[in-house]
């Protein structure tokens, strides 16, 4: 049976923490930002995290008096869905667009999908909060399923760690080049990354796939970050990343930090309100409880 906690004079539920992969199995920005975000919570209250395939009918019958705090979902099946929705206490924390069937907004003018692309919409709705990345993120959200329990973290969580590397990365002497991403995953675009380079004459560098502390480094040998999604990114991590380590970014117009108040920030400022953000995104979702 789930327990409760006494906390600075109230009761606190245990807390579960429900996403298809951590970053043992894949480093993402949505698995990076999670396992901060769990560390943070893990100092003050009990929080277990359990793989979304691994969850049964037995796991959530006894954990029914938990809060559920559910991420990527899309490996939990759909009958554990609706059970969660009915009897449990949950909110969910968005990374990207799963409430439409082909996840990519950017198909549809104004981001807005026909009726018949939305999906997900009974587990949202009855959701506690829905917590998204930006304004931008949060509005199409918004736009798509007409909810009230809508809400911006303005931001992502980064390790004190990972911020204190970008502070010293952010004095290292750059090349006057182009960092590029070299994903395999097509919507990342590398291949127009490239292609406006070319175009521009701009000399670049693909940086590759590595180790999180060595691919900070190596993006950050260079002035300038180019990169142009083709699916709505709802923050971008590696725009903010850029610009904490006091490169110029050239997006388009689908990335959500751009529509943040601090994204006019850059360097040592960026990091320090990142810093602040850590503990002002994790109150905000457990105020939610």
């Amino acid at each position: 049976m789930a327990r409760q906690f006494r906390r600075t004079g109230f009761w606190l539920r245990e807390l579960v923490f429900i996403a298809d992969y951590f970053v043992d199995a894949v480093a993402g920005g949505g698995e990076l930002n999670n396992e901060e975000f769990i560390k943070i919570v893990k100092r003050n209250h009990a929080i277990k995290k359990i793989n979304s395939h691994f969850v049964t009918l037995n796991f959530l019958e006894q954990n029914n008096k938990s809060f559920f705090i559910i991420a990527n979902f899309l490996n939990l099946k759909q009958d554990l869905r609706d059970y969660i929705s009915d009897k449990m206490d949950y909110v969910i924390y968005e990374h990207d667009h799963k409430y439409i069937a082909n996840r990519n907004p950017a198909e549809f003018k104004d981001f807005t999908a026909p009726k018949e692309m939305i999906i997900n919409y009974d587990f949202y709705q009855k959701a506690k909060a829905i917590f998204c990345q930006s304004e931008f993120h949060s509005d199409i959200v918004k736009i798509n399923l007409n909810l009230e329990n809508v809400v911006n973290l303005s931001g992502n969580i980064w390790s004190n760690n990972s911020l204190d590397l970008m502070e010293k990365l952010s004095h290292k002497e750059k090349k006057n080049r182009c960092s590029i991403m070299n994903s395999e995953i097509s919507h990342k675009n590398t291949k127009e990354a490239i292609l406006f380079c070319k175009y521009k004459n701009l000399e670049y560098e693909l940086i590759q796939p590595s180790p999180y502390d060595l691919f900070l480094d190596k993006l950050s040998n260079n002035d300038k970050l180019i990169f142009f999604p083709k699916t709505p990114e709802t923050l971008s991590r590696i725009v903010v990343e850029a610009r904490m380590m006091g490169m110029t970014t050239i997006t388009n117009k689908i990335i959500g930090a751009v529509s943040e108040k601090w994204f006019s920030l850059k360097g040592k400022e960026l990091i320090d309100h990142m810093r602040e953000k850590r503990e002002i995104i994790a109150k905000t979702v457990l105020n939610s409880i």
